[in-house]
């Protein structure tokens, strides 16, 4: 069995204590949501990491892949600050993790996925060694924050992509893992609709909520394919960023090999979280 752990997490930096500044109970729900599903990963004790981002490093009309020796990244407080329209404005604590690459596991990926998908595959500097550093992004960092550490492998979605085709690359994921024989963890790294509140970056717009509550019930029921239902007007007007992450965990782990469970879901800034184990 090549998935034996898959998850949707939010990455709202303010959730890792450290960088939750003057409001450290903001987002406790989801903390202790994400505190308990580490434990789950734990327990799964998986060979490696694929977290499915919709931050990493982008490249237009491409999936990206990262398979640089390492990656590293660095979260301020201030960056948390700014992410849920905070006032606060010292540099405050920081957070920095390095994680190894599964290399082999990366390029099987993109043996697999192509030529079929438009699949770019990174490095940086060198060819390998500690200077073959790619970045890592909140959207990778939060939920592994609550993660046993093990090496990692980064997948940027490609939301100009069809819907059809991050399936496909969860599909090229699962059969990776099988061929190399992975114990893996899958977490697709999900906020949700971005217009819950007037005074936030996108505004307001009341298919936010709708969208939410369409998103709690497709996961809760195992049907992430009915994400690629939604009108374009509603993902216009709402603005998430999970739908594309998620759907490439649908293409990993088939239908009857999911048990959903909805850990939480709370609002309390202009962006909705989300915290379920799928399998």
């Amino acid at each position: 069995m090549s998935i034996v752990f898959a998850a949707i997490a939010p990455h709202g930096l303010p959730i890792l204590p450290e960088l939750a500044g003057d409001g450290p109970d903001r987002m406790s729900q989801t903390r202790a949501s994400l505190v308990e599903l580490g434990r789950a990963a734990q327990s799964a004790d998986p060979d490696a990491f694929i977290v499915i981002t919709p931050h990493g490093i982008r490249a237009e009309g491409q999936f990206t892949l990262s398979a640089s020796a390492y990656m590293e990244g660095e979260l301020s407080e201030q960056t948390a600050a700014w992410m849920v329209r905070s006032h606060r404005l010292d540099k405050g604590n920081r957070v920095h993790m390095r994680r190894a690459v599964d290399r082999e596991l990366a390029r099987e990926i993109a043996k697999i996925a192509s030529p079929e998908l438009p699949l770019a595959v990174l490095n940086f500097a060198t060819a390998e060694g500690p200077l073959s550093t790619l970045p890592l992004d909140w959207g990778t960092m939060i939920p592994l924050s609550f993660m046993p550490d093990r090496p990692v492998v980064v997948l940027q979605t490609a939301p100009s992509r069809p819907f059809h085709d991050h399936v496909r690359l969860g599909q090229a994921v699962r059969a990776a893992c099988g061929a190399l024989g992975r114990r893996a963890a899958l977490i697709a790294s999900c906020d949700w609709a971005h217009a819950h509140a007037e005074d936030g970056p996108y505004g307001y717009h009341e298919d936010a909520a709708r969208l939410d509550a369409e998103v709690e019930r497709a996961i809760a029921a195992g049907e992430l394919e009915r994400l690629a239902e939604f009108p374009a007007e509603m993902i216009q007007n709402a603005r998430p960023d999970g739908i594309w992450q998620a759907l490439v965990l649908a293409g990993a782990v088939p239908r009857d090999e999911r048990h959903p469970r909805v850990l939480s879901y709370e609002r309390p800034t202009y962006f909705g979280m989300l915290v379920a184990q799928i399998r």
